[in-house]
């Protein structure tokens, strides 16, 4: 056992007061923190160790309770130590989402989910001014992963000054569209594998400590066209189009027609998966977690699929096939 999971599992005893066995990696989370499952009694918990000098406990500690104020289901802290990067919350269960999607399930773990970012969007308003902006300079920091990570690392390819031309071209268009939308609250990494099928008030909702206030349809898009599971074209424009009428019936979105909402669904798309797909390159190299290499060619799958739809990104379409940055065994669009 590593010296900062003996300390946190002196913590839990001494703080806690937890008579705990064993601590159990409970996720492969993609940051520096780290989360166990265990037991007491019978009971189950999470125990997170989250060293302060890489990751702030704060927002999360913070917008838990939000979520919880807000009739939500995610984690309760149970304890903290902040200076020590301890916590210790109740445990919202095994059952991913990506693991329990099929068959009859499916639209219904989707409608809870959908209801849920609803709440979110709704009650996010109260707390505007607590949470950092989605800006422009966040939404170039991330598009440029995958120049840095994917193009240039994971590809060893070096852009010449026409293909930097046309990524600039391609970044300020994704930029603008997703400036131009609505401004909610963004979980941020609202999909699959952050949220858990609960017994009552599905879903738990996870990993939401990156919260900002930005494009309304960035979770959507994150939960609809997921990195880890893709469904059909038109299975998908129908949950979307579901969601407009219900964030418009909810006030989120009072006036707003189909085609401009989709076109900012399939924008925000695009730049959340080059963002994932330069994160996953980096979580590659710089963190050696090669788990998630295997997701980039469903990842950039789904941005290929918008650029053939949008004349304007053809160039940039073009520019990725040339430079075979476009993986070829890409998932089908049938899904499971």
């Amino acid at each position: 056992m590593g010296e900062r999971r003996e300390q946190l599992s002196q913590w839990l005893s001494d703080q806690c007061g937890l008579h705990h066995g064993s601590l159990e990696p409970a996720s492969g989370d993609a940051s520096f923190r780290r989360y166990f499952r265990t037991f007491d009694g019978g009971r189950s918990y999470i125990a997170v160790d989250a060293p302060p000098e890489q990751e702030d406990s704060r927002p999360f500690a913070r917008i838990a309770g939000w979520l919880v104020e807000w009739g939500l289901t995610a984690p309760r802290i149970i304890e903290m130590d902040l200076e020590r990067g301890f916590m210790l919350l109740s445990d919202l269960g095994t059952r991913l989402y990506l693991h329990e999607l099929e068959g009859a399930t499916v639209e219904r773990l989707y409608g809870d989910a959908l209801g849920a970012l609803a709440v979110m969007q709704v009650h996010g308003s109260q707390v505007v001014d607590q949470i950092p902006p989605y800006d422009e300079a966040l939404l170039r920091s991330e598009m440029a992963l995958f120049d840095e990570w994917y193009l240039n690392r994971h590809l060893s390819l070096r852009l010449t000054g026409e293909q930097q031309a046309i990524l600039a071209t391609t970044y300020q268009r994704l930029a603008e569209s997703a400036l131009g939308q609505p401004r909610v609250f963004v979980h941020r990494d609202y999909h699959s594998r952050n949220l858990t099928c609960t017994p009552q008030n599905n879903p738990g909702i996870l990993d939401f400590q990156d919260a900002v206030w930005g494009p309304c349809t960035y979770d959507l898009v994150s939960l609809l066209r997921d990195c880890y599971i893709q469904w059909p074209v038109e299975r998908v424009r129908g949950w979307a189009l579901g969601y407009l009428e219900l964030a418009r019936q909810s006030g989120v979105l009072p006036s707003c027609d189909e085609d401009q909402f989709m076109r900012w669904f399939d924008l925000m798309g695009m730049q959340r998966h080059l963002k994932a797909t330069g994160i996953f390159a980096r979580l590659n190299y710089r963190d050696g977690k090669p788990g998630y290499l295997p997701d980039i060619p469903r990842t950039l799958g789904y941005v290929n699929e918008v650029c053939a739809n949008y004349p304007e990104f053809s160039e940039f379409r073009t520019m990725l096939a040339e430079m075979k940055a476009m993986p070829e065994d890409r998932v089908s669009e049938n899904g499971p």
